[in-house]
């Protein structure tokens, strides 16, 4: 049988950015060295896509 968890969380969770949760929204701000307002608004735009609100920031 499959493992569906990790110590890390499910790998589709992984793949989202969820803009309502503040460690998520600090995680990738830190990451990508922008702002935490600057995430929120690509979630906003592009959708919890982590590649997609990546490349959203990118575009700034």
């Amino acid at each position: 049988m499959a493992k569906t968890q990790t110590p890390r969380g499910r790998a589709q969770d992984r793949t989202r950015v969820a803009g309502g949760q503040d460690h998520e929204v600090t995680y990738e701000a830190k990451k990508e060295g922008v702002s935490k307002d600057t995430v929120k608004k690509a979630v906003k735009s592009a959708g919890n896509s982590r590649k997609k609100v990546e490349a959203e920031i990118g575009r700034r």
